[in-house]
């Protein structure tokens, strides 16, 4: 298509559109001379007609439909084509994480993979336990736990082994009472309803299990650690409370902890094939 000829072959594949110059003059709002004009322009240049011109309005001659499919097929060829490249210019990838975990370690990393990825709209959405991928728009998961989730893809990120916490009178408690008296005791917060953690907890202590009632469902991390702090009961935290530890503000209870917990990248198998979120994966993993 010769680029001398784009303004006026698009005007002529609109006034095809319509059974007479009039009704293409308004919807080009244009008016029917300088249409007429554009259009004998172009029949000019090209050296052949492109309508018969009768009473009731125009209708097109033999070269006139060849050109009109060949120029129509060529628009739509470039709409496509410009579409794609925009996607191309502008991936996005959106990712479903806690707060604790987006705050604690991934955030202090991220910024090497937004260098490494310039071109990428990268949104980081809260999540704390349920998500729906396609409601909420998330391309790939990071969740707590075991790993053992279905209808999604599940690839480890890191162990990182669960132990439960507590405040200062939580941990004097265990020093004076020892851990079988005090953990029949203590209040357990819980991330969910149902949740297996405290159970598989018990069990790997060897210590009498204890029921679901008897607890305090805080979904959000970084909520049970305030609750934690503040004396409200004891929680299954993992080497991300380092900091409170180390200042005294939460302190480990037992030296038995959960050690096929970590992080598990989570994503619905339609994303297996996203060249984005393979790139992020790649890149999460090597950190």
């Amino acid at each position: 298509m010769p680029f001398r000829h784009y303004d006026a072959l698009k005007i002529f594949t609109r006034v095809a559109q319509h059974d007479s110059l009039a009704s293409a003059a308004k919807a080009l709002n244009l008016t029917k001379g300088a249409l007429s004009q554009q259009i004998r322009g172009l029949e000019t240049s090209l050296g052949f007609a492109l309508f018969e011109r009768h009473a009731r309005g125009i209708r097109l001659t033999n070269k006139g439909r060849e050109l009109l499919a060949s120029a129509a097929a060529a628009f739509d060829q470039m709409e496509q084509t410009t579409a794609a490249l925009s996607q191309k210019a502008s991936p996005s990838l959106t990712i479903g994480t806690p707060t604790y975990f987006a705050s604690r370690w991934l955030f202090p990393r991220l910024k090497g993979f937004r260098s490494r990825n310039p071109d990428v709209q990268l949104r980081i959405q809260s999540m704390i336990d349920v998500f729906n991928f396609a409601g909420e728009g998330i391309d790939l998961a990071i969740r707590w736990g075991g790993g053992n989730w279905d209808d999604c893809v599940v690839e480890r990120l890191f162990l990182c082994p669960s132990f439960p916490v507590g405040d200062r009178a939580a941990f004097d408690r265990v020093q004076r009472e020892g851990e079988a008296a005090a953990f029949a005791t203590f209040a357990l917060l819980r991330e969910r309803e149902g949740s297996p953690a405290w159970a598989r907890w018990y069990r790997r202590a060897g210590l009498a299990e204890r029921p679901e009632l008897d607890s305090l469902v805080i979904p959000d991390p970084n909520v049970r650690i305030e609750a934690v702090r503040g004396g409200q009961g004891i929680a299954l935290n993992d080497d991300l409370v380092a900091a409170e530890l180390e200042r005294g503000d939460l302190f480990r209870l037992s030296a038995c902890g959960l050690d096929e917990y970590g992080y598990w990248l989570v994503y619905p198998p339609s994303s297996g094939d996203n060249p984005v979120v393979r790139a992020f994966i790649t890149w999460i993993k090597s950190q």
